[in-house]
């Protein structure tokens, strides 16, 4: 069922789920929700999400999604929400979906991070091809967006401007997933909005914001919490060694934490096999090379590689592969070898590469 998002705040708008934990903070949407949402059984455990704290000047309620209601509504096709009439996404009528990204959510006593598949779009008010930015009314589609939201099970967690001695963090958390913070209307400075709708099959996050009313925007984000699954494939050491001694180098998928430099367990058997290439062939000396996609600043991306490749060589080194054979590099995204522009080829840009010497 995709509901519509109408402009009129009496008319209902369509915005529907996507998973992670939420926190009462609107005791009438949490009352509209609870007649939609009884569910016999708790959901299952949501994936844990990174979270960011920081004293917030005012008191706020601790965040808590077990307190909220499971809702059993049916829903459509993600993103599940569909933009008022006259409101169009600018540049693509469809916004865009990662499908698999994580975004900052504030609560009310912290910044959520949650993972998961996202759409996102930047949305204005038209008539015809025409956009017209007095039009834009933010109290309009907020009112309806805590409609549309209440109608789904979902509950509104914040509505308001993000403390002053929270920013900083804001906009960090920004920075690091994205190009900037004016990309999803962060760095404004208007009020945020940030709902919940509660579900076994993933819980829903759902952002708006504004830019200032000079400029007539919107922005809309959906996420629909999921787990990781680990994509990267395994090449053996006989396979590394072919395509060395081919082109002089190969390239490995190695899943590391979300923005860190720690190798996750899954990738460990791959590191396992440059090491049996290393042991194979004495003489073999190599440059670990790391890249990330374009997600985050360029600052941000160069450092994240050169932690990752460092990460490699020190586990190599670790199993008794001499120092003096390995040598780490990062690039950054500065080396894409696919389109930036698809969660796939984001995938295949996040790589280590190993390089003849």
């Amino acid at each position: 069922m995709n509901i519509r998002l109408l402009l009129s705040v009496s008319s209902a708008i369509a915005l529907a789920a996507c998973s992670q934990e939420t926190a009462t903070v609107s005791n009438q949407a949490a009352s509209a929700a609870s007649g939609a949402a009884s569910a016999a059984s708790a959901p299952a455990a949501a994936s844990a999400p990174v979270a960011i704290t920081a004293a917030v000047t005012a008191p706020a309620q601790v965040f808590n999604i077990e307190s909220l209601p499971v809702s059993t509504v049916p829903l459509g096709q993600f993103p599940y929400f569909s933009l008022p009439a006259n409101y169009k996404s600018r540049g693509s009528e469809k916004g865009s979906v990662r499908e698999y990204a994580r975004f900052p959510f504030f609560v009310g006593d912290r910044i959520q991070m949650v993972e998961g598949k996202m759409y996102s779009t930047r949305f204005s008010y038209y008539v015809g091809t025409e956009r017209v930015e007095q039009n834009f009314s933010p109290f309009e589609v907020e009112k309806n967006l805590d409609s549309v939201v209440a109608q789904l099970g979902g509950t509104k967690v914040f509505g308001s401007k993000i403390p002053e001695d929270v920013k900083g963090l804001w906009k960090e958390a920004f920075e690091k997933n994205f190009s900037n913070t004016y990309e999803f209307g962060a760095g404004f400075g208007e009020p945020v909005f940030t709902y919940v709708i509660r579900r076994n099959d993933g819980n829903i996050w759902v952002y708006y914001t504004t830019s200032p009313s000079v400029y007539g925007d919107g922005y809309l984000v959906v996420v629909q919490e999921k787990g990781f699954i680990a994509t990267a494939k395994i090449l053996d050491a006989g396979e590394m060694k072919k395509q060395i001694d081919s082109t002089g180098k190969v390239d490995l998928q190695v899943n590391f934490a979300t923005d860190k430099t720690e190798i996750l367990p899954e990738s460990q058997p791959q590191i396992d096999e440059v090491f049996k290439l290393l042991q194979s062939d004495p003489a073999l000396k190599l440059s670990i090379n790391g890249h990330t996609d374009n997600t985050g600043g360029k600052a941000h991306n160069q450092s994240l590689s050169e932690g990752r490749a460092h990460s490699v060589v020190a586990t190599l080194v670790g199993k008794g592969i001499a120092a003096d054979r390995l040598k780490a590099a990062g690039f950054g995204d500065s080396r894409p070898i696919a389109d930036n522009g698809t969660e796939e080829g984001k995938a295949k840009n996040r790589r280590v590469e190993l390089v003849k010497q």
